[in-house]
This record gives C-alpha cells, sequence and structure tokens, in this order.
C-alpha cells in the first residue's frame, strides 16, 4: 500500500510546533493574540473599504483605524488586499489536520468533506462578516482575485491527498487515477462554494451544514466508487469486485481484507439488484 504523498506537507508550513504531543499554554496564547490581531487589522480594512473605496484606502489608513502602526499591519499581512482574509491560513492548517488524523478504513473522498468543512465553519462563525466581505469581493476585483488564489490553495491540498490514496506505481501516463483525483478535489470545493455563495446571498441564514452535506452526498455518488464505478479504499485499489456467470445464477466476490464492511455489502446488493 503506498504512502499519501508527502507534498501536501508544503501546505502546511504554517502549524505551530507542538511538544510532548501537543500545544503549549504559551502557544496557544500566541497564535490567538496573533488570529485576533488579524481580525482587528481585517475589521479595519473592511469598515474602510465600504466607506471610502478599496482603491481610495492606503495601508497607513487600515494601521491607523486598528490603532497600531504601519509595521504591526505587515507582520500580519503582504498588502491591503489580503487583509479582508484573515482566517484562511489558519483554517488551512485545521484542513490538513482533519486529513492527517483521518480514520485508515475512511474513503479519502469521505475525509476531504470532511476536510473543507473547517472553512465553511470559518464563515458561520461570523455570518454578518462573512456576508460583508462577500459583498465587497464581488465589487472589488482584487478581492476577488485573492479569494481565487485561497480556493485554489484548498484544492491544491486535497487533490495531493486524494493522489496520495492511488498506487504510486499508477501514476504514469494514460492512467486515469491522477485525473480522478484532481477532478474529485475540485468537486468537492465546488460543491462547498456552491453552497457557501448560496448562503451567503441569503444572508447568512438558513441550516447550511445540512445543504452542504447534500451537496457532498451528491459528490460522493458521482466519485466516491472510484474508477469504473469500483469502491475504493486506500491504496486506490477496489474493495470489492463481483462477477457472474453468464446464466447470471452465481455471483462470485472478491474483497479486500481491509475493505469496510458497508462498502462490501453495498457491492453485493448492487450485484443482487442487476
Amino acid at each position: 500500500m503506498s504512502q499519501p504523498v508527502k507534498a501536501t506537507r508544503t501546505e502546511r508550513t504554517k502549524r505551530t510546533p507542538s511538544s510532548g504531543g501537543g500545544e503549549s499554554a504559551g502557544s496557544r496564547r500566541a497564535a490567538a493574540q496573533r488570529l485576533s490581531m488579524r481580525r482587528k487589522l481585517a475589521a479595519a480594512a473592511m469598515e474602510l473599504f465600504a466607506t471610502q473605496g478599496y482603491e481610495a484606502t492606503t495601508v497607513d489608513e487600515i494601521a491607523a483605524t486598528a490603532g497600531v502602526a504601519r509595521r504591526t499591519f505587515f507582520r500580519h499581512f503582504r498588502s491591503k488586499e489580503e487583509a479582508i482574509f484573515p482566517d484562511h491560513d489558519d483554517t488551512l492548517v485545521r484542513a490538513a489536520a482533519v486529513l492527517d488524523a483521518a480514520p485508515p478504513h475512511e474513503n479519502p473522498l469521505d475525509t476531504v468533506c470532511r476536510g473543507i468543512k473547517e472553512v465553511m465553519r470559518m464563515y458561520a462563525a461570523s455570518p454578518a462578516v462573512s456576508v460583508e466581505r462577500y459583498r465587497l469581493t464581488r465589487e472589488v476585483p482584487a478581492l476577488r482575485e485573492r479569494e481565487i488564489a485561497s480556493v485554489a490553495r484548498y484544492e491544491r491540498l486535497f487533490t495531493r491527498y486524494l493522489l496520495g490514496h492511488f498506487d504510486e506505481g499508477a501514476h504514469h501516463d494514460g492512467d486515469d487515477d491522477p485525473l480522478l483525483a484532481e477532478v474529485a478535489a475540485s468537486a468537492v470545493v465546488t460543491a462547498h462554494n456552491h453552497v457557501l455563495r448560496r448562503w451567503l446571498r441569503a444572508g447568512g441564514r438558513g441550516d447550511v451544514e445540512s445543504q452542504l452535506d447534500h451537496a457532498f452526498a451528491i459528490v460522493r455518488e458521482t466519485f466516491g466508487s472510484g474508477i469504473g464505478g469500483r469502491p475504493v479504499v486506500a491504496g486506490g485499489r477496489p474493495a470489492a469486485t463481483v462477477s457472474a456467470s453468464e446464466e447470471d445464477e452465481v455471483v462470485v466476490m472478491v474483497a479486500r481484507t481491509d475493505a469496510p464492511l458497508t462498502e462490501v455489502m453495498r457491492t453485493i446488493k448492487e450485484a443482487l439488484q442487476r
């Protein structure tokens, strides 16, 4: 069985170091202070963008509104458009942590769906702020481009994770597994963004979690069975395959020893219903 592709680690460089199996109180406090300042600067930027316009707003004005020096702004953000998205770095780390801690027999696509829920939780934690930010990104092309760049980071993380669950030897020209991994990761992100935009247009109201679960069910139905409609487990090989005699009187099933029971039972049920 191949190991997950190590390239996923490149998306995780900002994770807080830990010792003894957990973060120290000092590390957690520093991370909380950092996020609090980032959010304070973001709130100041959004206020100024909304009142005097994006182009007319300077970094100095954002820093002054937040009550900090210009150099403090640049310790947290590289540009004023980046300041509108203060939580994505931390959310990306949390999404990566979900992938790292996935149960060994969980369908990788289910893991990715759980990972991207961290993004929805980020938006849902502050509905009013998220709705206002959505309005601004629709009006300011530079903010829209920054948002697209953030989405691409999640897609790269999830694509690399799914690629890591196919055999390394299968990564060659003409093989569909890498294509499936990339398309499936994109589908999960697209489903999430579709639900998120609908929720934001509704003013941040409604049960966004159930809407997201419904969207993910559609993605799983489309991609979750792997190549050729066969359930896939870690390693990229089918969990179970079925063959039948020409008279369809005998059904023979071959299952992996680590195949989830639910996948095995589903394969049997589908074979008997043919």
